[in-house]
């Protein structure tokens, strides 16, 4: 299957990670490669360090979020981890090793040029058929949704960041 989770709501990631977490249960292997998220650490960090490291291989290969405040990096810069985060992806994918392979923050990537539609698509099209594919972040095109088999898009209604709320620990990272 090739699901999509899209939208500018809160739970992409998360949707994605809920699979892999039922996807390990099976002792089946997940790979997750992060375009966007650099170095820092996230909860899913953690989560597959102490438990889940027998099932899941987690790559973070971004460099932060591309010009938001706080981004040090050229675009330049953005461009090559997004790239080599691509070509990882496909590295992955034709290893043999994986039941899931999940690209957080893709769709993002693609949203803001750093990777090109056809990219995505053509990495859709290689795709094993015994490989499962997650592609998530906000602004999936409809091409993409056109050759997904489950799109989902997260409406956001109501965040505490709204009301300038930080980010909760175990809950927004």
């Amino acid at each position: 299957m090739i699901i999509i989770y899209t939208g500018n709501g809160k739970g992409k990631t998360s949707a994605a990670l809920g699979t892999m977490l039922r996807t390990a249960g099976y002792l089946k292997k997940t790979c997750i490669i992060q375009f966007i998220k650099d170095g820092s650490q996230y909860g899913e960090h953690h989560a597959v360090k102490h438990f889940l490291k027998d099932f899941v291989d987690m790559y973070q290969e971004g460099i932060g979020f591309y010009k938001l405040p706080g981004d040090r990096h050229d675009e330049s810069d953005h461009r090559q981890a997004a790239a080599e985060a691509l070509e990882l992806a496909e590295k992955k994918m034709r290893s043999g090793h994986y039941e899931l392979l999940i690209l957080d923050e893709i769709l993002t990537a693609l949203m803001v040029r750093l990777i090109s539609e056809d990219q995505i698509l053509a990495l859709i099209h290689s795709l094993p058929a015994d490989l499962h594919l997650i592609l998530t972040g906000r602004g999936a095109t409809q091409a993409l949704i056109d050759a997904a088999d489950l799109v989902t898009e997260m409406q956001e209604i109501k965040h505490p960041f709204q009301r300038n709320e930080k980010a909760v620990e175990g809950i927004d990272y």
